[in-house]
């Protein structure tokens, strides 16, 4: 399976989904799944997921909701390879495209789909420090844009669908800047470790040809508590429910 030798098989949802991922490098977490939570997909429709990695947050999109036709496209062989194998290890039908999201295939070009999702580099390579092992360097801080993640992924979207992306909160400002003129029904979910601390990241849709207002949402909070005191989990009955249980993370009140 590639030249990722070392890795290790993680639970997901409950262990409804079984991800093989490297012990090394860019490992997926929570928010892979708190995005895939958000999408309110319907059997039959069509998703995209640009830079799908191991095909966590796509996968487990298909877990909860049965009959999607999946595409996941992925800059990185060895994890485009992982992608596929844990597709056919949880019998799920994803189709993984190794290329560059800026060069995508002429077929792939000529298709639309119903949702995009996203989870881009939350890191700008021009600030950061690349990390040590070169697949986490690409996945937490590629060279790609912000605004061109957000431009390829709009102009994939079929007439009335969703582009979703999960981002950390001080690149807001640069997303919705992107979305000006490209995208509406902008709805923004913050995401905050706990209940008296800022959020740290957000999760964000947008509808091509929308027209609602702007929404912002009220924070989606990861644990109980004013601090970690113990050695257990303290997620939130919420988070909960969406990680072990794959409950959905609503996008409306």
């Amino acid at each position: 399976m590639g030249v990722i030798e070392d890795l290790t098989s993680d639970a997901f949802l409950g262990g409804l989904l079984q991800i093989s991922q490297p012990r090394r490098g860019y490992r997926a977490g929570v928010d892979p799944v708190l995005l895939a939570a958000s999408i309110a997909a319907k059997p039959s429709q069509s998703v995209l997921e640009l830079g799908c990695g191991v095909g966590t947050a796509i996968l487990c999109l298909g877990r909860r909701i049965p009959g999607l036709a999946l595409t996941g496209v992925e800059l990185q062989a060895d994890y485009a390879e992982l992608a596929r194998h844990n597709a056919n290890a949880n019998d799920l039908p994803l189709r993984v495209i190794t290329a560059d999201l800026r060069a995508l295939p002429a077929d792939l070009r000529q298709q639309r789909f119903d949702h995009v999702l996203m989870n881009p580099p939350y890191f700008d390579r021009d600030t950061g420090t690349p990390a040590a092992d070169p697949g986490r360097d690409t996945a937490l801080g590629g060279a790609t844009p912000l605004a061109d993640w957000i431009d390829i992924g709009a102009r994939r979207l079929a007439p009335q669908g969703y582009l979703t992306l999960i981002q950390r909160i001080e690149r807001l400002p640069e997303a919705l800047a992107a979305l000006q003129g490209r995208l509406g029904s902008i709805v923004i979910r913050p995401i905050a470790g706990r209940s008296d601390r800022a959020p740290g990241l957000f999760i964000l849709r947008a509808r091509q040809e929308g027209r609602a207002p702007f929404r912002l949402l009220p924070a989606l909070i990861m644990h109980q508590g004013a601090a970690h005191d113990a050695d257990k989990d303290s997620y939130t009955a919420q988070v909960v429910q969406i990680l072990r249980n794959g409950a959905d993370l609503p996008m409306a009140c």
